[in-house]
């Protein structure tokens, strides 16, 4: 029989579970959206596997990174519009999401410079097939700086300003879109190179390895409880005909781990996500939030 020391110490990892249990993702309420929702401003991107049906190591690892540039551009859309109408008490909530949202860009920009294309440019023999890519990360790494700078350095949430950020955010908004759609056309007309791998050689197998790998590490190792939870609760679900329904390819326990365990953490933060956690789009909070305020405002005056 278990000793009251015992007891206590098996009643605390259970504890933390239920706490974390109930600030997780799957908890909040979750409504289909019916004003405007996070496919816009910034135009997302359809995939080159879904245009094409082809399915070489460019056309496939292309339209993983769609995939991971949607997340992102949907996470900006989702801060633009939600931007001017942040409540006073969800104004540290939204700092936070928006500077997940810096990480997230960032870590990603530095990895495929560190990593990703290295290997590529390795693998064509070809140093200048990324020249066009390393001058349009130029054009909005500025922006992206003073993004960051300007919500880290806020005397305290308070001091947040809707207006402000939309300023900050439009000085790098056409070259940034712009990038995230020519990346995506860059890397799959590699597979027309003279030294693309042909299907079926070592090489090949080698480059899809690399393609996977990367494409594993690149959002986990950028931060497991803010920019993994970002990631997939940015992550539509239900776009183009359900083909990426279950993309990324992990097992379902271990998503909704990441999703819910992960992401309870900084619960408060998710509310401003433009999908819910079972990837299916849901109204912007701030939106709902800014109108019931405005109608409670009304009754009260009436």
């Amino acid at each position: 029989m278990a000793g009251p020391k015992t007891t206590i110490l098996l009643s605390i990892p259970l504890a933390i579970i239920g706490f974390l249990l109930s600030r997780a993702p799957f908890t909040m309420t979750s409504i289909p959206p019916t004003k405007p929702w996070a496919d816009g401003p910034m135009k997302l991107i359809t995939t080159p596997q879904f245009l094409t049906k082809k399915t070489d190591i460019f056309t496939s690892g292309s339209t993983h990174m769609a995939l991971l540039h949607n997340s992102i551009l949907r996470g900006y859309n989702s801060i633009s519009l939600q931007a001017p109408h942040i409540l006073d008490q969800d104004k540290s909530d939204f700092v936070g999401y928006c500077l997940a949202w810096y990480k997230f860009v960032k870590s990603h920009h530095d990895d495929e410079e560190e990593t990703l294309f290295t290997k590529i440019e390795d693998l064509l023999q070809d140093k200048t097939v990324f020249e066009v890519t390393h001058k349009e990360h130029e054009a909005f790494l500025a922006g992206l700086a003073e993004f960051h700078k300007y919500l880290s350095e806020l005397s305290t949430p308070a001091d947040y300003s809707g207006e402000e950020l939309l300023r900050i955010m439009g000085t790098f908004q056409e070259p940034f879109e712009s990038h995230f759609h020519s990346e995506i056309e860059t890397i799959s007309k590699l597979s027309d190179h003279p030294n693309a791998p042909k299907e079926g050689t070592p090489e090949n197998a080698a480059a899809s390895a690399t393609f996977k790998a990367w494409g594993k590490s690149t959002v986990t190792k950028a931060g497991m409880t803010d920019v993994v939870p970002f990631f997939l609760l940015n992550l539509d679900r239900t776009v183009e005909e359900g083909l990426w329904a279950n993309w990324p390819p992990i097992p379902a326990p271990i998503k909704w781990g990441l999703i819910n365990i992960a992401g309870a953490f900084h619960s408060g933060w998710w509310k401003f996500t433009s999908c819910d956690a079972a990837g299916q789009p849901k109204e912007l909070w701030a939106l709902r939030a800014a109108e019931i305020k405005a109608e409670r405002d009304a009754d009260a005056k009436a």
